[in-house]
């Protein structure tokens, strides 16, 4: 102990004299080795820190301006940043680091790239992911993947909504052989990266990130990643700090063995207490609800008094006054009582009730008067942090335990003016979760093998259990900091950090970053600034909410308010992202209206989507995996910036169609990824189908304030004439080639998962089908009325009969045996192979068949069917007409076809008119109605 002692003395005098003059920092970092920064040259880390710390504060005034800037005091904001390299504000140096970064690139390197089209697993089990928490996180190794595959060493990689700052880890291990290797790809002796496939897709080389996050404490955890750290220098100091610390509080977390030894506590476990509604007695939740014998929960509880059945749901929860040591004034909380501790006697582990010796130390406990800081904040108003009212929690404090909010004071106390200040408070930050009164037990597993992975922290949202365990926050810190120094490595790291809104980034000049990948908030799926609260609170440095981008009943937002941040993020990412470049939007919501704003933002934006693929992070949050409406699985969205060339001619050649129209497609067509041949199957790419490059064309042009004259027929027929066509997609010249030499290795076509929920999907559902296997309405009909199951209620779906009629072709076996049909059966079928279209065997075999058109008739069919639609859509205007009533049942394909139209004849009124009156749900899940509908409003109200 007195080694332990003297090692903390000495530590302390280090700290108390890097406070001030820092003459412990020029020590810890190597004093005489010199720093350069921004073409200039410093003695010292410690020489530079202060240097752009002094400019900092110079340029606040200024920066306070900029959207986004965080809540709290100039010194706090200065004393967390590490500039010019990271500020927990708007970071004024990032242009700097651009132009620097510029010059060191190659400038003669032509870039093209296809959508990174592959399907993306990676795990969570990697120590680098694991060491700091978060409420989200994609794992750095699915990010080094779209990296490599997007840019060129010396490129600038932009992440508007960095979170955790794991699009930085990425960017530096893409100069780093070993990590790439753990991708399963290969490196050559040149640095050239090639794919399990042996194809040639990347180079080793640096590349630069830029961060930025509205959350002061997502950009914290943002620099711990991406930093240069001593590990040495950083070991020795936090074991100073952790030596001090346990000799400060490890009196707190002791009990006494059988023989009445004292021994270290290893945890503890709390129960509330409630009123019998039946006898008012007091129960103490843990003796009725756990079976400790059997080491299970009950499923039914009684009062031990009156002997009636209880639940949580019939019994009032206790709550008693008591007096607050930090507030220094009576609080009324919920009554807790200690109810289990285990603790360690000669390396065995060992469950006991608290006894008089326990219950003296916590009245000690409470009674302490913690001198050091603690933050006095109350807790925050929002959508969940209401829920931690509910159990009594009002002031920020009240989420610990009393001997653990001691500790990360006099923990807090301890890293005050140390050289490592950001890196040590966030190790606190990641550690409190595990903590607090939020800690939940599983206590068949506890009574089974005990141990920490009894205990877990609810996710992404705010819940306090009746049984929560308590895990002595010593523990946690010396946990999480040893978990930090075994990631830190020697690998230069070249990322500059900003803390502000991505809705304003006036700091980074227009078309100057190479790719952006983000991971942004959607919709209501968690609370960001609510659920960083606590940690900001001992930042002292609060997230700005007003430019949060979520759906929060607390701050007014809805789905709208939602869709509008975001896309005025989307179109700042838009400005600054350079000409023929990519974005990367990693999607997590299952909701169709959230993923219509996000679509409909970036498409405002100016941004083209040209792929959706998934990314399986292998295990869900607390939300994914309880609530049914959850995606298992995130959505990734590659969206390109058109080039400066097509853009202008929407510009200067507003009136010449033709020019845009087939000038866009040449482009798109160019961007998409070729349909890819695995296992002897073509996998269909839907964004070469005539349908959905005509949905992209319109989508542009409404965008662009435009309108299309083309019908869905005539374009197809044009797309027929002007491009290549095969197995119902579109190509470029020199694409078919490659496509064609694929195809050869193709036995059949993939299945494609559809899920079939109007009268559009249903449509394609059978394309797909039909295009497989040519059939008869008999065989079609059992599949088809399996797949229409989940039709939504609104929507009136035409009968088979008339989706067949509308849209294929049939053969009634008079005529030549139709191609299609023709193919299929020579395939198949040995005994068909060589025999002439007229062969009456053959025309018996290929009889009552429906079949997929090829462009010319299908363009004849579209016509019809267009015809038809637009007779419903007038019957509907004149049943609005005539009626102050919602439309309740409609062909949502026919509401589709008639605001086309009505764009076309630039009737913007009659869109809004007829979007009144369908359910505001319809419009927010339907994305061609929402483009039109939001479009037309705009010009309305113009």
């Amino acid at each position: 102990m007195e080694k332990k002692k003297k090692k903390s003395e000495l530590c302390l005098r280090g700290e108390r004299m890097s406070t001030n003059n820092e003459q412990m920092s020029m020590d810890l970092n190597n004093k005489d080795e010199k720093v350069i920064v921004l073409g200039m040259e410093f003695k010292n880390d410690d020489e530079r820190r202060e240097y752009f710390r002094k400019e900092l504060r110079k340029k606040l005034p200024e920066l306070k301006k900029i959207e986004g800037y965080p809540l709290g005091e100039d010194e706090n904001i200065i004393d967390l940043s590490d500039p010019p390299f990271y500020t927990v504000c708007p970071n004024p140096w990032i242009g700097n680091f651009i132009e620097e970064w510029e010059k060191g690139k190659k400038h003669d390197v032509v870039y093209k790239r296809e959508p990174f089209a592959t399907d993306v697993s990676e795990g969570k089990s990697d120590k680098i992911y694991n060491v700091h928490s978060y409420h989200t996180k994609v794992p750095h190794k699915a990010v080094m993947r779209y990296i490599l595959h997007y840019t060129n060493p010396g490129d600038i990689v932009l992440d508007g909504f960095s979170g955790t700052g794991m699009t930085g880890v990425a960017t530096k291990f893409s100069n780093s052989r070993e990590e790439i290797t753990k991708l399963g790809y290969f490196v050559d002796e040149e640095g050239n990266i090639f794919d399990e496939d042996k194809k040639n897709i990347s180079k080793l080389g640096k590349r630069h990130a830029i961060m930025n996050d509205l959350s002061p404490a997502a950009t914290l955890i943002s620099h711990s990643y991406n930093n240069n750290l001593n590990e040495k220098d950083f070991k020795n100091e936090v074991d100073c700090i952790l030596s001090e610390l346990e000799s400060k509080t490890e009196w707190m977390f002791q009990t006494v063995n059988i023989s009445g030894k004292k021994v270290p506590i290893n945890y503890s476990v709390w129960s509330e207490v409630f009123v019998c509604h039946n006898c008012s007695n007091e129960i103490v939740f843990w003796d009725i609800s756990v079976d400790e014998d059997q080491k299970k929960m009950r499923k039914e509880m009684f009062c031990p008094k009156c002997n009636v059945e209880v639940t949580k749901k019939n019994m009032k929860q206790v709550f008693t006054m008591e007096y607050d040591m930090v507030l220094e004034r009576p609080i009324r909380i919920p009554k807790k009582i200690q109810v289990l501790i285990n603790y360690t006697d000669n390396k065995k582990r060992y469950n006991k009730r608290p006894e008089k010796f326990d219950d003296d130390l916590q009245m000690k406990i409470n009674e302490f008067k913690i001198k050091g800081f603690v933050p006095r904040d109350l807790v925050v108003k929002g959508d969940e942090t209401d829920r931690l009212k509910k159990s009594g929690i009002e002031y920020v404090h009240q989420i610990y335990t009393k001997r653990n909010l001691i500790v990360m004071s006099e923990y807090y106390e301890l890293i005050k003016g140390n050289i490592f200040f950001r890196e040590l408070i966030n190790i606190m930050r990641s550690s409190n979760s595990y903590s607090t009164k939020m800690v939940k037990v599983n206590v068949p597993r506890l009574l089974n093998k005990g141990g920490l992975f009894s205990f877990g922290f609810v996710s992404g949202t705010f819940y306090v259990p009746s049984l929560n365990g308590e895990r002595p926050m010593l523990d946690a810190i010396l946990s999480k900091a040893r978990s930090m120094i075994k990631t830190i490595d020697n690998i230069n790291n070249s990322s500059v950090i900003s803390n502000q809104s991505t809705t304003n980034l006036m700091n980074i000049k227009n078309e100057c970053i190479d790719y952006i990948f983000v991971d942004p908030p959607f919709g209501a799926n968690l609370m960001y600034s609510e659920l960083n609260s606590f940690s900001e609170s001992w930042m002292q440095v609060f997230t700005k909410d007003t430019d949060e981008a979520i759906m929060n009943k607390h701050q007014c937002k809805g789905l709208l308010d939602y869709q509008k941040l975001m896309e005025q993020c989307f179109k700042e990412l838009f400005r600054v992202l350079k000409s023929n470049r990519w974005i990367t939007i990693e999607f997590s919501n299952s909701q169709a209206s959230v993923w219509n704003s996000i679509r409909e933002a970036l498409e405002r934006a100016g941004f083209v989507i040209a792929n959706v693929s998934s990314l399986d992070k292998k295990q869900g949050s607390f939300k994914a995996l309880t609530t049914t409406v959850a995606v298992k699985q995130d959505l990734v969205i590659s969206a390109y910036k058109p080039q400066k060339q097509l853009r202008e001619r929407f510009v200067n050649n507003r009136n010449d169609n033709n020019l845009l129209m087939w000038g866009f497609i040449d482009q798109h067509l160019e961007k998409l990824v070729l349909p890819k041949v695995e296992n002897g199957e073509i996998n269909i790419s839907m964004e070469r189908t005539p349908r959905i490059l005509f949905d992209r064309l319109i989508a542009y042009f409404v965008q662009n304030g435009l309108s299309l004259p083309l019908s869905s027929a005539d374009f197809q027929k044009e797309l027929s004439m002007k491009y290549q066509l095969r197995d119902g997609m579109v190509f470029l010249e020199e694409q078919v080639i490659k496509f064609d030499k694929k195809r050869l290795l193709a036995k059949q076509f993939a299945q494609l998962d559809l899920f079939v929920s109007d009268e559009n999907s249903a449509i394609e559902w059978l394309r797909q089908v039909l295009l497989k296997k040519p059939q008869s309405r008999q065989d079609l009909q059992p599949q088809f009325m399996k797949e229409i199951q989940h039709i939504s209620k609104y929507e009136e779906l035409p009968e088979l009969d008339d989706l067949l009629a509308q849209n294929f072709l049939y053969y009634d076996g008079v005529e030549t045996v139709p191609a299609q049909i023709n193919s299929y059966l020579t395939k198949n079928y040995h005994d068909m192979r060589g025999l002439d279209n007229e062969n009456y065997t053959l025309k018996e075999r290929a009889k009552n068949r429906w079949y997929v058109p090829n462009p010319n008739q299908q363009a004849d069919l579209e016509k019809l069917r267009e015809k038809s639609l637009l007779r419903e859509f007038n019957r509907y205007v004149e049943e609005i007409n005539n009626s102050k009533k919602k439309l309740k049942v409609f062909r949502t394909e026919a509401i589709r076809v008639g605001f086309k139209k009505a764009w076309t004849d630039k009737n913007y009124q009659k869109i809004v008119s007829i979007g009144d009156r369908l359910p505001e749900k319809i419009i927010q899940e339907d994305d061609k109605l929402l483009m039109y509908y939001d479009n037309a409003l705009m010009r309305v109200e113009m």
